[in-house]
């Protein structure tokens, strides 16, 4: 699991910015959300353009060179910080595996270009390289033979090619690479807006209509949203060559996508990727509840909050979720300013089960 993630120069966080996740408080309730001491579901706070899709974007850089999975690459335009003096953004990813840790760093001059990077397994730095000075090494076993046929003026992620093209020897070192190289591989970001704009995870263009009928879960999708106030008599069909949802009336059917409002077809998206969630690793929602009611985003987050193993982390202006009833203090994160902290750390006062987050929060208790 992702324990904490750094950030410097890269689009609007010139500083160096820290979402740490690995460091729960005890608190005795919600318990369950803390899994291998991390934190695996958050929601984070902020007003408009302090950077919340950005985190979300920088969070989600690693794919980008490390897997062949879907990518924003015009979301990462203006990749550097404008007032930046470093000619370079850098990262920094510290995961836990069991009782193993993993440190991953790099740095980039844009999206597609990498300054140099490191990967570090229990203290031991296993891979290293200079892109500008072509100097480095691999000490996985099993990859030695990997620093011979690989050209220095490459451009290829040192981390990717060693993954992709060596028979690694078999022992605990080499497994948690692998577990590394798997986590960031089911990692996966996404809007909850009709331009279904995702990152990682899979590749391709599937409709959310061809997702949910060729899931089979057309009759537990009707249900989702009988459970949410949505009633429609919904069927799976093919229209054009292509799988479709229609709904039944009395009088004729109709595409669901053609007469469902904004807010149903956003509840929509959510579960096309509701069902494959428990594949993932990490997965971010930007503005997950965009178009929801009160009721809807609570009820869509107590969903998420029953996935177990996977970390969420949704971004979100809705302060009545910020609740102990649905997580814990050290689960809300407040972004500002180019920094990041859970509530818990921004008050001096106790907080326990029985406190009113929402309104702490807005009487300016976590100001400091």
């Amino acid at each position: 699991m992702l324990r904490k993630f750094s950030v410097e120069n890269f689009k609007g966080f010139r500083d160096k910015i820290t979402l740490d996740i690995g460091s729960p408080s005890n608190y005795s309730f919600n318990s369950e959300i803390i899994e291998n001491g991390c934190v695996t579901k958050g929601i984070i706070y902020g007003i408009n353009s302090c950077g919340k899709s950005n985190l979300g974007l920088a969070i989600f850089d690693i794919i980008t060179h490390l897997t062949e999975n879907q990518k924003l690459f015009p979301s990462y335009d203006f990749y550097l910080n404008m007032s930046g003096r470093k000619s370079f953004a850098e990262f920094e990813y510290t995961f836990a595996f069991g009782e193993h840790e993993v440190i991953y760093q790099y740095g980039k001059t844009d999206v597609n270009t990498l300054k140099n990077e490191s990967l570090s397994i229990d203290g031991k730095e296993v891979i290293y390289f200079d892109f500008l000075t072509r100097d480095g090494f691999t000490l996985l076993e099993g990859s030695d033979t990997l620093n011979a046929s690989i050209k220095n003026d490459s451009p290829i992620s040192r981390v990717k090619y060693v993954n992709n093209n060596s028979i690694l020897t078999d022992n605990e070192q080499n497994r948690v690479f692998k577990q590394f190289m798997d986590f960031v591989e089911h990692m996966l970001l996404f809007y909850s807006l009709d331009s279904r704009g995702y990152e990682g995870f899979m590749n391709g263009s599937e409709s959310i209509a061809e997702g949910i009928v060729n899931s089979q879960k057309v009759a537990d999708f009707q249900e989702f949203l009988k459970e949410n106030g949505i009633e429609y008599n919904l069927y799976g069909c093919e229209v054009d060559g292509r799988k479709s949802l229609y709904c039944h009336f009395d009088n004729r059917d109709a595409d669901f996508f053609k007469i469902a409002s904004t807010g149903t077809r956003s509840l929509a998206l959510f579960y096309y990727w509701y069902i494959r969630m428990e594949k993932a690793s990490f997965v971010f929602i930007d503005e997950f509840d965009a178009f929801y009611h009160f009721e809807l985003s609570e009820s869509v987050q107590r969903r998420l909050k029953g996935i177990r193993g996977v970390q969420i982390f949704t971004t979100t202006h809705n302060t009545d979720l910020m609740s102990n009833d649905l997580l814990r203090p050290d689960c809300y994160f407040l972004l500002r300013n180019n920094d990041i902290k859970a509530i818990s750390e921004l008050t001096e006062k106790e907080l326990r089960q029985a406190h009113n987050l929402q309104k702490m929060y807005k009487a300016g208790a976590f100001n400091g």
